[in-house]
C-alpha cells in the first residue's frame, strides 16, 4: 500500500461538498432586502439592495450566521443589538435576522433537496480507500441536516459545524478553530492534514490553523481572492486534484535562496500546471517569487528568528550555543532598520540573556512566554501545565539521569531531553521512557527535533501562534509588511505554515528535505550573510 505524507482531508460543506451556496446566497438576499426595505420605510433611510456578487462573498460567505449578519450591517453603517440566539425571526436583532435567514434556507432545502458535487464525492471515496481520514468543518448549523438530505453523512468521520462550535465555544472563521477541532477528533495533526475551502474566510482559517495544505475551490471565479487570502493552490473543481498531487505538495522542498537570488527562475516545480481532468491549477504567486525580489518590495520588513541552529550553530550542549560577537553586531544593525523578534524553544529569560539586545520581542518556550517593548503575555493554558511539567522533570531525572550524555533541559513550560551525546542501547531506552511518561499525561505532548525529545503542553499553541500574537500586539498588517521567519527545526515548521502565502519562510539546513519554507540557506553563517545583504540594500 502507498504511504502518504498526510493523514486527513477536512472539507468545508457549502460550495465544496454540496451545491447549497446559491441557496444560501439567495436566502441572505431575501432577508437583507426585506430588512433594508423595512428600514427605508421606518427610518427614511435610502433604499439599498443586498448584492450577491459582492456583498455575499465579502461579508457573509463562510462565516457563522450571526457574524455574517453583523459583518454586512457594519459595512453599510447599520448597528442593531446582538440579541439572543432564541430571538424570533421577526425581531430586529442580529440573532433575529440570522434566524430568519435560517428559516428561509430550511424551507427552500425541504422543497428542493440537496445536490452534491460529484468530483468531491469521488475524491472522498478515494481517500477512504487509501485509509486517509475524512472530516467536514462548516460554519453552518444546518450541516448535519444537509449531509443527511444528500445521503452522504456516512462518508465523514467527524463533523464540526455551527452547532458544535456553539456548544464548545469555538471561534468562527477566519480563525482555524473548527478545522483544528476536526483534526483533533480524527486523531491527526493539522500539519499533516488538508483543508478544502471555497471562501476567503475559510482559506484564512486553514492558514491560521497551521494546516499542511490549504486548497481553494473557485466555484465563483474567485481564484485570485482565495490565493490572496491564504490558499496554497486553487482549482475550479476537485476533479482537477487527486491524492498524488496532494502528496506532491507535501513533498515540496524549499528553493535555494542564494542560487535563486543570482539566477532567478521565477517558477515552482511543486505542482503540475494542469490537473487530471485538464483544468488549470492556480499556484499561489508566493511560490513563484524570485529570491532577489524578496527584499525589494518597499514594504516594512519584519523578521522573526529562531535561535539554536539559526543564529548559532547546533552544538553538543545547549549552554554552549553562544551568539558570536559578529552575529550580534549584525543583528543590532538589522534592528535599526527593521523590526526583529526572536522566537525560540528555549526559556524566554534564557534566550533573552543569550541574545542580549534590548528593544526587540522575545518569545520563549515555543511562544508560550512573550515579552517585548510595552507588551507581555504568558499563554494561560500553558501556565496551568507548569505543575505537570515539574512532575515530569523529576521523573525524567530519576529514570534517565544515569545515562551518560543525556541532558535534561528544564524550561518551565516544557522540558527537552537531548541525546546528541548518547550512544548505543541507551537511545532506545530514552525514547521509550519519554513516550511512556508522555502517555500517562493527557495535557502534554511530545515532539521530536534534532537529537532531542521535547515535552510540551498539549494545547493549540506554537511558534506560528506566537508570531500572530506579536503581529496583532504591534498592529502590523500582513498586507503592509514583508514578514520573514528564519528557522531550522521541526518546531519552526509551525511558523513556516502560518506565514506561508502572506510572508516568507527561510529554512536553515544543509540537507534537502520536505518543508513548508519557501527558500533555504545552509548555515548560520548564511543567515549572517543574508542579513548583511539586506542591510546593504536598505
Amino acid at each position: 500500500m502507498t504511504t502518504y505524507s498526510y493523514d486527513a482531508v477536512i472539507f468545508d460543506l457549502d460550495g465544496v461538498i454540496t451545491k447549497t451556496a446559491r441557496v444560501h446566497a439567495q436566502s441572505w438576499k431575501v432577508v437583507f432586502d426585506d430588512y433594508l426595505l423595512y428600514r427605508s420605510k421606518r427610518y427614511k433611510e435610502p433604499l439599498r439592495e443586498f448584492d450577491i456578487s459582492s456583498d455575499y462573498l465579502t461579508y457573509v460567505d463562510g462565516k457563522p450566521r450571526y457574524q455574517g449578519v453583523k459583518s454586512y450591517l457594519q459595512s453599510i453603517d447599520i448597528e442593531v443589538p446582538f440579541g439572543d440566539p432564541s430571538d424570533p425571526p421577526d425581531k430586529e436583532t442580529i440573532c433575529g435576522i440570522g434566524n430568519r435567514k435560517n428559516s428561509i434556507f430550511s424551507e427552500v432545502l425541504r422543497k428542493r433537496g440537496v445536490e452534491v458535487f460529484p468530483k468531491t464525492i469521488e475524491l472522498v471515496k478515494a481517500l477512504h480507500e487509501k485509509k486517509i481520514r475524512v472530516g467536514v468543518a462548516s460554519s453552518s448549523k444546518n450541516c448535519q441536516l444537509i449531509l443527511k438530505s444528500a445521503n452522504i453523512d456516512h462518508l465523514f468521520e467527524t463533523r464540526v459545524d455551527g452547532e458544535v462550535s456553539m456548544e464548545l465555544g469555538l471561534t468562527g472563521k477566519p480563525e482555524g478553530d473548527i478545522f483544528v477541532k476536526a483534526a483533533e477528533n480524527l486523531g491527526v495533526l493539522p500539519a499533516r492534514s488538508v483543508v478544502v475551502e471555497d471562501a476567503t474566510s475559510g482559506v484564512q482559517a486553514g492558514r491560521n490553523g497551521g494546516f499542511g495544505f490549504v486548497l481553494g475551490v473557485a466555484r465563483k471565479e474567485n481564484e485570485n481572492e482565495l490565493l490572496a487570502n491564504g490558499a496554497d493552490i486553487v482549482v475550479k473543481d476537485l476533479g482537477d486534484i487527486n491524492m498524488e498531487i496532494i502528496e506532491q505538495w507535501f513533498q515540496k522542498k524549499a528553493r535555494p535562496l542564494f542560487q535563486e537570488w543570482e539566477h532567478p527562475t521565477s517558477k515552482s516545480d511543486s505542482l503540475p500546471p494542469k490537473g487530471p481532468a485538464g483544468g488549470e491549477i492556480f499556484i499561489n504567486p508566493c511560490q513563484l517569487r524570485a529570491g532577489k525580489d524578496l527584499f525589494s518590495s518597499g514594504k516594512k520588513f519584519v523578521f522573526f528568528l529562531d535561535y539554536d541552529g539559526t543564529l548559532t550553530p547546533i552544538v553538543s550542549r545547549p549552554d554552549l550555543a553562544v551568539l558570536s560577537p559578529s552575529m550580534k553586531e549584525v543583528l543590532e544593525r538589522l534592528m535599526k532598520k527593521h523590526m526583529v523578534s526572536i522566537v525560540s524553544g528555549r526559556m524566554r529569560e534564557d534566550v533573552q540573556k543569550l541574545v542580549g539586545i534590548q528593544g526587540i520581542f522575545y518569545a520563549g518556550s515555543h511562544g508560550f512566554d512573550i515579552l517585548g517593548p510595552g507588551f507581555s503575555m504568558i499563554q494561560p493554558k500553558a501556565k496551568e501545565t507548569i505543575p505537570v511539567i515539574s512532575t515530569i522533570i523529576k521523573k525524567l531525572h530519576k529514570e534517565l539521569g544515569d545515562i551518560p550524555g543525556a541532558l535534561i533541559e528544564e524550561k518551565k513550560f516544557s522540558v527537552a531531553v537531548h541525546y546528541r551525546l548518547v550512544e548505543g542501547q541507551s537511545l532506545a531506552r530514552i525514547q521509550t521512557t519519554v513516550e511512556r511518561i508522555v502517555s500517562k499525561h493527557e495535557n502534554v505532548r511530545m515532539m521530536s527535533g534534532k537529537k532531542v525529545y521535547e515535552i510540551l503542553p498539549n494545547i493549540e499553541w506554537n511558534k506560528g501562534k506566537a508570531i500572530r500574537w506579536i503581529m496583532k500586539a504591534l498592529k502590523l498588517s500582513w498586507e503592509e509588511c514583508s514578514v520573514f521567519y528564519i528557522g531550522d527545526d521541526v518546531t519552526d515548521e509551525f511558523a513556516f505554515r502560518t506565514i506561508r502565502t502572506r510572508g516568507t519562510g527561510i529554512l536553515v539546513s544543509d540537507e534537502s528535505k520536505p518543508s513548508s519554507a519557501d527558500f533555504q540557506i545552509q548555515t548560520p553563517d548564511d543567515v549572517k550573510k543574508l542579513f548583511e545583504k539586506i542591510i546593504a540594500a536598505a
